[in-house]
């Protein structure tokens, strides 16, 4: 399975302010960007938090062929509380869950554990059994750092706006747990765009 991190944060690093505002930290080059890497998955992977958060659809919106191809959208929620209201409760959605499974709108419920949260390894088990082979995450910063954590993230997608939100705001990479600088994640920088004001750099796992 191909795991992508793609970020859409200020200079250091943060998502949305302390408040939870984050539309648009990035300009119209960039989401376009966006879309197009979600065309280019086989699933779009966020956690509950970014869905009570932000209530995003996660549909690809191009002007190409590519817009017909909607990947599925996969949300981490350990305790099904993703509402029936939710744009992601539709189909094409599996919401995958510790908690005993119930109907969340038209969207498919798994349980994949017994308890605590659903690991990046269950996750990616469940998506390979349905024969998918990609898949980009997309937020928030704990889903992020699980992932880091694990070993499992092979690139980065990292688009950076030219703003400063501050320590308060919310980091787009959760704590790591680190000890030793030796024990952080380390990528290969493969290249560095602008898209109007914004920055587009790409990295590969070492």
């Amino acid at each position: 399975m191909r795991v992508t991190l793609k970020l859409a944060t200020s200079l250091d690093g943060r998502i949305a302010t302390a408040s939870g505002e984050s539309k648009w930290i990035t300009g119209e080059a960039a989401r376009a960007e966006g879309h197009r890497l979600r065309a280019e998955h086989d699933a779009i992977l966020v956690g509950v938090e970014t869905v009570l958060a932000d209530d995003p659809e996660l549909t690809v919106r191009l002007s190409s062929p590519a817009a017909s191809r909607n990947p599925l959208r996969v949300i981490l929620d350990s305790r099904l509380r993703t509402p029936d209201s939710a744009k992601v409760a539709a189909a094409n959605t599996l919401i995958l869950t510790t908690a005993s499974p119930r109907s969340v709108g038209q969207a498919e419920v798994e349980r994949v554990a017994d308890a605590g949260r659903p690991t990046p390894e269950a996750a990616l088990a469940a998506l390979s059994r349905r024969g998918l082979t990609s898949v980009l995450i997309e937020g928030g910063g704990q889903v992020a750092a699980s992932f880091l954590r694990a070993g499992l993230v092979d690139r980065i997608e990292w688009f950076r706006a030219p703003i400063l939100l501050g320590g308060d705001g919310r980091p787009g990479v959760a704590g790591l747990a680190l000890a030793k600088l030796a024990a952080a994640p380390k990528f290969r920088r493969l290249s560095v765009e602008a898209l109007g004001h914004d920055l587009w750099e790409r990295y590969e796992r070492i």
